[in-house]
């Protein structure tokens, strides 16, 4: 089993879509609010300066490196074995760390190695000259193998998996020398995932569910239309209500008190502090129910809708 050397924060602060320019200050505010766990990857484009974030918050004496939670992702093209360690040593290089809390493979998805030199990170597709998504055969077991790699040393304290599903995990762990220890799907109230998240539970891994608050990650790219906010679900605002906190405050408790981490994303001060308080209150269990009960398998997050779209390529990875 890996070494749960500490326990993951239940609340993280995502990186996703946060832009470089404020990235470092985004990081070190997050930090100053509270904040101990940060969800990092190689795709988001900006470790260098989640790097600088932490370097100045540490430095300032707001944490240590042991106070922090830090995951990150391998990316699609360094799925082959001799590309895995090479690419967690460039995101600890631009993290400034020496290891990571966690390690997660981002997508059951692989694609043709780039070169750091020709485009870092290389995104969805291969060759923009193409325009077109490409794959590679490299097998999850390979690359899983990599990661345990990693783990044994010490460069990853921790290693799981993100996006899988039933199928996959159950294969994974027939074949896991070091079993994952966390899970990282999209879940929300409109995706409740509840087969998923009682086999990950068999299995003893930790669900942290991204995209907490649902269609509000997505209306900027166009992947969700402003009616579909749950905040503006009765049984939603009723709680918020009665409770006297946000919506979105109401939506993420649900989320943590399912028995999931969350990592919700802003880079807004205000924000930052109203989505980590959110540990002075509980749902009654039919508030618990009623909103669970929004599920409608709305998954923002799918490649099998936006990889066609934007890279050309039909590859879906759920049924």
């Amino acid at each position: 089993m890996p070494n749960n050397h500490k326990e993951m924060p239940k609340v993280g602060f995502g990186l996703w879509k946060i832009p470089q320019d404020i990235c470092a200050d985004a990081v070190y505010n997050a930090i100053k609010a509270g904040y101990r766990h940060l969800d990092s990857a190689c795709d988001y484009g900006n470790e260098v300066q989640v790097g600088e974030g932490i370097k100045r918050a540490i430095a300032d004496g707001l944490c240590s490196r042991e106070d922090l939670w830090i995951t990150s992702k391998l990316w699609n093209t360094y799925h082959a074995k001799e590309h895995v360690g090479l690419a967690l040593e460039k995101t600890l290089a631009d993290l400034q760390l020496d290891y990571l809390d966690l390690y997660l493979i981002h997508f059951p998805i692989a694609q043709p190695f780039v070169d750091f030199d020709d485009r870092y990170p290389p995104e969805w597709i291969t060759d923009p000259a193409v325009g077109k998504m490409e794959l590679a055969p490299v097998p999850l077991y390979e690359t899983w193998q990599a990661m345990e790699v990693q783990y044994d040393k010490g460069l990853a304290k921790q290693i799981g998996v993100c996006n899988y599903n039933t199928g996959l995990l159950h294969d994974l762990m027939a074949y896991a020398r070091v079993k994952p220890s966390v899970l990282q799907v999209e879940s929300h109230p409109y995706l409740t995932q509840e087969r998923l998240m009682r086999v990950a539970k068999q299995y003893n891994l930790q669900v942290t569910a991204f995209s907490p608050l649902g269609a509000l990650s997505y209306l900027e790219l166009d992947m969700a239309g402003a009616a579909e906010s749950v905040l503006q679900q009765a049984v939603v605002k009723q709680a918020a209500l009665r409770l006297g906190k946000t919506a979105a405050q109401v939506v993420l408790r649900w989320g943590v008190q399912r028995g999931n981490a969350i990592i919700p994303k802003t880079s807004r001060p205000e924000r930052l502090v109203e989505n980590l308080s959110i540990f002075d209150f509980e749902l009654t269990e039919e508030e618990m129910q009623s909103i669970a009960a929004l599920n409608s398998n709305r998954r923002f997050n799918d490649p099998g809708h936006f990889c066609e779209a934007a890279f050309n390529t039909f590859y879906p990875i759920y049924d």
